[in-house]
Protein backbone atom coordinates (compact mmCIF):
# COMPACT_ATOMS: atom_id res chain seq x y z
CA UNK A 1 0.00 0.00 0.00
CA UNK A 2 1.29 3.61 -0.82
CA UNK A 3 1.94 5.90 2.04
CA UNK A 4 0.63 9.22 1.87
CA UNK A 5 1.60 12.32 4.57
CA UNK A 6 -0.23 14.85 5.04
CA UNK A 7 1.81 17.67 6.38
CA UNK A 8 1.03 20.95 7.95
CA UNK A 9 3.36 23.70 8.38
CA UNK A 10 2.92 25.66 11.47
CA UNK A 11 5.76 28.27 12.67
CA UNK A 12 5.40 30.13 15.72
CA UNK A 13 7.44 33.06 14.90
CA UNK A 14 5.21 34.82 11.90
CA UNK A 15 5.64 38.53 11.60
CA UNK A 16 3.09 40.22 10.13
CA UNK A 17 0.75 38.77 12.48
CA UNK A 18 2.00 37.09 15.54
CA UNK A 19 1.46 33.42 16.49
CA UNK A 20 -1.36 32.90 13.94
CA UNK A 21 -1.39 29.31 13.99
CA UNK A 22 -2.81 29.68 17.19
CA UNK A 23 -5.25 31.85 16.72
CA UNK A 24 -9.07 30.82 17.10
CA UNK A 25 -11.72 30.64 14.92
CA UNK A 26 -15.11 29.02 15.73
CA UNK A 27 -13.44 28.08 19.61
CA UNK A 28 -10.30 26.26 18.00
CA UNK A 29 -6.87 27.30 16.75
CA UNK A 30 -6.27 27.29 13.17
CA UNK A 31 -4.01 24.54 13.63
CA UNK A 32 -6.38 22.78 15.41
CA UNK A 33 -9.17 23.14 12.74
CA UNK A 34 -6.50 21.61 10.41
CA UNK A 35 -5.48 18.77 11.79
CA UNK A 36 -8.92 17.70 12.27
CA UNK A 37 -10.26 18.37 8.79
CA UNK A 38 -6.89 15.95 7.74
CA UNK A 39 -7.47 12.99 10.11
CA UNK A 40 -11.30 13.14 9.16
CA UNK A 41 -10.89 12.54 5.85
CA UNK A 42 -9.13 9.50 6.48
CA UNK A 43 -7.03 10.33 3.31
CA UNK A 44 -3.59 10.29 5.14
CA UNK A 45 -1.70 7.31 6.61
CA UNK A 46 0.37 9.90 8.61
CA UNK A 47 -0.71 13.92 9.90
CA UNK A 48 2.05 15.81 10.92
CA UNK A 49 2.70 19.19 11.98
CA UNK A 50 5.85 20.71 11.43
CA UNK A 51 6.94 23.12 13.98
CA UNK A 52 9.79 25.14 15.36
CA UNK A 53 7.62 25.69 18.55
CA UNK A 54 6.70 23.87 21.49
CA UNK A 55 3.56 25.49 22.19
CA UNK A 56 2.29 24.58 18.98
CA UNK A 57 3.58 21.15 19.24
CA UNK A 58 1.75 20.43 22.18
CA UNK A 59 -1.47 21.52 20.90
CA UNK A 60 -1.32 19.58 17.76
CA UNK A 61 0.35 16.77 19.93
CA UNK A 62 -3.63 16.78 22.01
CA UNK A 63 -5.18 16.95 18.73
CA UNK A 64 -3.87 13.86 17.57
CA UNK A 65 -1.12 14.98 14.67
CA UNK A 66 2.41 13.56 14.80
CA UNK A 67 4.82 15.90 16.02
CA UNK A 68 7.94 13.59 15.46
CA UNK A 69 10.47 16.67 15.96
CA UNK A 70 11.16 20.20 16.23
CA UNK A 71 12.01 21.64 13.48
CA UNK A 72 15.18 24.13 12.91
CA UNK A 73 14.74 27.31 13.56
CA UNK A 74 16.20 28.63 9.73
CA UNK A 75 13.09 26.79 8.47
CA UNK A 76 10.86 29.25 9.97
CA UNK A 77 12.64 32.18 8.85
CA UNK A 78 13.46 33.80 4.84
CA UNK A 79 14.52 32.84 2.88
CA UNK A 80 13.65 29.32 3.81
CA UNK A 81 10.34 28.25 1.61
CA UNK A 82 7.36 25.50 1.61
CA UNK A 83 9.71 23.82 -0.22
CA UNK A 84 12.42 23.53 2.33
CA UNK A 85 9.78 22.46 5.30
CA UNK A 86 8.67 19.65 2.60
CA UNK A 87 12.07 17.75 2.22
CA UNK A 88 13.48 18.36 5.74
CA UNK A 89 10.18 16.68 6.83
CA UNK A 90 10.29 13.75 4.54
CA UNK A 91 14.26 13.30 5.48
CA UNK A 92 13.02 12.71 8.75
CA UNK A 93 10.94 10.07 8.24
CA UNK A 94 13.36 8.54 5.93
CA UNK A 95 16.04 8.76 8.29
CA UNK A 96 13.51 5.95 10.30
CA UNK A 97 12.84 4.28 7.64
CA UNK A 98 9.31 5.53 6.19
CA UNK A 99 8.98 6.57 2.52
CA UNK A 100 6.14 8.10 1.59
CA UNK A 101 5.08 7.89 -2.10
CA UNK A 102 2.11 11.30 -2.05
CA UNK A 103 2.19 14.63 0.32
CA UNK A 104 -0.31 16.66 1.22
CA UNK A 105 0.51 19.91 2.70
CA UNK A 106 -2.62 21.92 4.61
CA UNK A 107 -2.32 25.49 5.82
CA UNK A 108 -3.74 26.33 9.17
CA UNK A 109 -3.90 29.79 7.59
CA UNK A 110 -6.37 28.79 5.16
CA UNK A 111 -9.69 28.09 7.38
CA UNK A 112 -12.53 27.75 4.68
CA UNK A 113 -10.97 24.29 3.21
CA UNK A 114 -13.63 21.83 3.84
CA UNK A 115 -12.77 18.04 4.17
CA UNK A 116 -14.63 17.10 0.83
CA UNK A 117 -11.58 19.76 -0.55
CA UNK A 118 -8.97 17.90 0.72
CA UNK A 119 -11.27 14.64 -0.53
CA UNK A 120 -11.22 15.77 -4.24
CA UNK A 121 -8.25 17.70 -4.76
CA UNK A 122 -6.57 13.92 -3.33
CA UNK A 123 -8.80 12.38 -6.12
CA UNK A 124 -7.80 14.70 -8.89
CA UNK A 125 -4.59 14.34 -8.02
CA UNK A 126 -4.75 10.09 -7.98
CA UNK A 127 -6.17 10.00 -11.44
CA UNK A 128 -2.16 10.81 -12.32
CA UNK A 129 0.05 11.39 -9.49
CA UNK A 130 2.74 12.14 -11.98
CA UNK A 131 4.11 15.68 -10.69
CA UNK A 132 1.66 17.74 -8.16
CA UNK A 133 -1.52 19.73 -7.72
CA UNK A 134 -2.45 22.87 -5.96
CA UNK A 135 -5.57 25.07 -5.11
CA UNK A 136 -6.19 27.79 -7.09
CA UNK A 137 -8.71 30.28 -7.44
CA UNK A 138 -9.92 33.04 -9.97
CA UNK A 139 -8.20 35.91 -9.90
CA UNK A 140 -10.51 39.11 -9.26
CA UNK A 141 -8.43 41.97 -11.36
CA UNK A 142 -6.74 40.52 -14.89
CA UNK A 143 -3.10 40.70 -14.28
CA UNK A 144 -2.46 41.89 -18.18
CA UNK A 145 -3.62 45.25 -17.37
CA UNK A 146 -1.44 45.73 -14.60
CA UNK A 147 0.77 48.58 -13.61
CA UNK A 148 4.21 48.78 -12.05
CA UNK A 149 6.31 51.67 -11.30
CA UNK A 150 9.38 52.50 -13.17
CA UNK A 151 12.62 53.68 -11.57
CA UNK A 152 11.30 57.35 -12.25
CA UNK A 153 8.52 56.44 -10.20
CA UNK A 154 6.30 56.43 -13.57
CA UNK A 155 3.69 54.12 -14.26
CA UNK A 156 3.85 51.41 -16.82
CA UNK A 157 2.71 48.42 -18.25
CA UNK A 158 3.71 45.20 -16.42
CA UNK A 159 3.29 42.92 -19.45
CA UNK A 160 4.09 45.26 -22.32
CA UNK A 161 3.44 42.75 -25.15
CA UNK A 162 0.26 41.05 -24.16
CA UNK A 163 -2.06 41.66 -26.49
CA UNK A 164 -4.61 42.24 -23.23
CA UNK A 165 -3.04 45.15 -21.57
CA UNK A 166 -5.49 47.50 -22.59
CA UNK A 167 -8.74 45.24 -22.64
CA UNK A 168 -11.39 45.26 -20.56
CA UNK A 169 -11.24 43.19 -17.70
CA UNK A 170 -14.55 41.23 -17.97
CA UNK A 171 -12.80 40.41 -22.00
CA UNK A 172 -9.67 39.54 -20.31
CA UNK A 173 -9.03 35.56 -20.81
CA UNK A 174 -10.14 33.78 -17.17
CA UNK A 175 -6.80 33.81 -14.97
CA UNK A 176 -6.21 31.65 -11.30
CA UNK A 177 -4.01 32.49 -8.50
CA UNK A 178 -2.57 30.22 -6.33
CA UNK A 179 -4.53 30.46 -2.84
CA UNK A 180 -2.34 28.50 -0.76
CA UNK A 181 -4.67 26.09 0.59
CA UNK A 182 -3.71 22.79 -1.11
CA UNK A 183 -0.31 21.38 -2.18
CA UNK A 184 -0.35 17.93 -3.55
CA UNK A 185 2.79 16.43 -4.53
CA UNK A 186 4.60 13.16 -5.84
CA UNK A 187 7.38 12.45 -3.43
CA UNK A 188 10.08 11.29 -5.78
CA UNK A 189 9.55 13.92 -8.19
CA UNK A 190 9.50 16.64 -5.62
CA UNK A 191 12.93 15.35 -4.09
CA UNK A 192 14.60 15.00 -7.03
CA UNK A 193 13.52 18.41 -8.51
CA UNK A 194 13.63 20.10 -5.45
CA UNK A 195 10.64 21.89 -6.82
CA UNK A 196 6.83 21.42 -7.77
CA UNK A 197 6.33 23.87 -10.29
CA UNK A 198 7.72 21.34 -13.01
CA UNK A 199 4.98 20.48 -15.23
CA UNK A 200 2.64 19.19 -15.42
CA UNK A 201 0.58 20.97 -12.32
CA UNK A 202 -2.68 20.32 -12.22
CA UNK A 203 -5.26 22.97 -10.70
CA UNK A 204 -7.72 22.21 -7.64
CA UNK A 205 -10.26 25.32 -8.37
CA UNK A 206 -11.96 26.78 -5.31
CA UNK A 207 -14.50 29.66 -4.90
CA UNK A 208 -13.21 32.75 -3.93
CA UNK A 209 -14.99 32.58 -0.22
CA UNK A 210 -12.83 29.62 0.83
CA UNK A 211 -9.43 30.84 -0.50
CA UNK A 212 -9.20 33.20 2.75
CA UNK A 213 -5.46 33.17 3.68
CA UNK A 214 -5.07 34.73 7.39
CA UNK A 215 -1.14 36.15 6.86
CA UNK A 216 -2.88 40.11 8.31
CA UNK A 217 -4.97 41.39 11.24
CA UNK A 218 -7.44 42.40 8.59
CA UNK A 219 -7.55 39.17 7.63
CA UNK A 220 -8.47 37.55 10.57
CA UNK A 221 -10.74 39.70 11.09
CA UNK A 222 -12.64 39.14 8.12
CA UNK A 223 -11.84 35.44 8.66
CA UNK A 224 -14.00 35.70 11.79
CA UNK A 225 -16.68 37.93 10.08
CA UNK A 226 -17.13 35.15 7.33
CA UNK A 227 -17.15 32.03 9.85
CA UNK A 228 -20.07 34.37 11.76
CA UNK A 229 -21.65 35.37 8.67
CA UNK A 230 -21.67 31.36 7.53
CA UNK A 231 -22.81 29.84 10.85
CA UNK A 232 -26.07 32.43 11.06
CA UNK A 233 -27.18 31.53 7.33
CA UNK A 234 -26.64 27.68 7.37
Amino acid sequence: MHKSICLIPAKGCSTRLPRKNLLPLEGMPLVSKTIEKAIYSELFDVVCVSTEDEEIASVASSCGADVPFIRPMYLSRDPSTIIDVMLHALSQYNDKGIKFDKICVLLPTSPFVTINDIILANEQFDENPSNALISVCATNFPPYNAWELDDDCMLRSCFPDSPFRFTKATECPKTYRSNGAILIANVEILQKERSYRTRPLRPYVMPTERSIDIDTSMDYEFAKFLSNHLRHNQ
